[in-house]
């Protein structure tokens, strides 16, 4: 177990440029999941009153009135 802990020390926080770009590349993984996540739940919990969900409706009703 000491052997999976000083190897991922020395690859990721003995050296200052390895410790940042392992805390970019963490938030920037965090901040895509993150987004995909709360978005997924917002469409989820708004469905069918959303300008996506009713942008359909509109159009076909926008076409039948010109005619």
């Amino acid at each position: 177990m000491a052997g999976v802990h000083d190897l991922i020390y020395r690859t990721f926080f003995k050296r200052n440029s390895a410790f940042v770009a392992t805390c970019f590349a963490g938030a920037f993984a965090f901040q895509i999941t993150f987004d995909l996540g709360t978005s997924a739940w917002w469409d989820y919990h708004n469905r069918g009153k959303q300008w996506k969900d009713l942008r359909a409706k509109y159009i076909q009703a926008g076409d039948s009135d010109e005619e």
